[in-house]
């Protein structure tokens, strides 16, 4: 049988490898992206399908799980991988959290902690249709407590992105504790510090490398892990 698997932000860096992995070994991968042109070209050039999805958006997440219906009746995956470092216009400065400027705090969150719960009961009717529904989230080990914790580890200061990533691996833990009654697993993973867009190419892994750690947890089988958060190598601390 066809998994189909839903990958937000999936038109472009870790998000795009994902699919186009998943896809490479027999997914029916639905590509989740804001602009119809950007996810229409990316499903193009691999194959699979496209979806507008806008993770701040209800309307918009509801329509994207109205089309999923549509066209194939369940979904198997999610993939909630779509994330910001910082709005548009904005830099670094404004998430120091000395002098943090609330407003953009609040849109990192919208779309890396409330856009995940968004799209993720938006499609559950459709993954309790899954005879082995799984729930990936695109965390950060940069978001660990454990390593914050030490504060002579080098760690990006943030009050916006790096909280955002912890309060979603924490929220996944939440969603692997209320549906493990259902069978549906729940895991949070790491890409580890790629290069793409959300960090100006700076990171020193490619986003093929990122997407590995998504897509074992997207491959797991019913007797899988839940409640998880990892990244390629093995357990990343909480």
């Amino acid at each position: 049988m066809d998994e189909i698997t839903l990958v937000t932000g999936a038109n472009k860096g870790i998000g795009r490898e994902i699919a186009a992995q998943l896809a490479a070994l027999g997914h029916t991968v639905v590509i989740g992206a804001r602009s119809a042109e950007l996810g229409e070209k990316a499903a193009a050039e691999l194959g699979t399908d496209s979806v507008v999805l806008d993770v701040t958006d209800p309307a918009s997440a509801a329509a994207a799980a109205a089309h999923i219906e549509e066209r194939y009746g369940r979904l198997d995956v999610l993939v909630n991988n779509a994330a910001i470092s910082r709005p548009p216009g904005t830099d670094l400065a404004q998430q120091s959290p000395g002098s943090a400027d609330l407003g953009t705090l609040r849109a990192i969150f919208e779309t890396n902690f409330f856009g995940v719960i968004t799209v993720t009961n938006a499609l559950l009717p459709l993954l309790r249709r899954s005879p082995a529904p799984r729930i990936v989230n695109v965390s950060s080990s940069a978001a660990s407590l454990t390593r914050n914790a030490d504060l002579a580890t080098q760690l990006p200061i943030s009050a916006g992105y790096t909280p955002s990533k912890t309060a979603l691996t924490s929220l996944t833990l939440q969603y692997a504790r209320e549906l493990r009654p259902d069978g549906i697993l729940v895991n949070a993973v790491c890409p580890g510090f790629c290069a793409t867009d959300l960090n100006g190419h700076a990171g020193f892994r490619t986003p093929a490398q990122g997407a590995v750690s998504a897509v074992q947890m997207a491959t797991i089988g019913t007797d899988g892990p839940t409640g998880t958060f990892v990244d390629d190598e093995g357990p990343v601390p909480w």
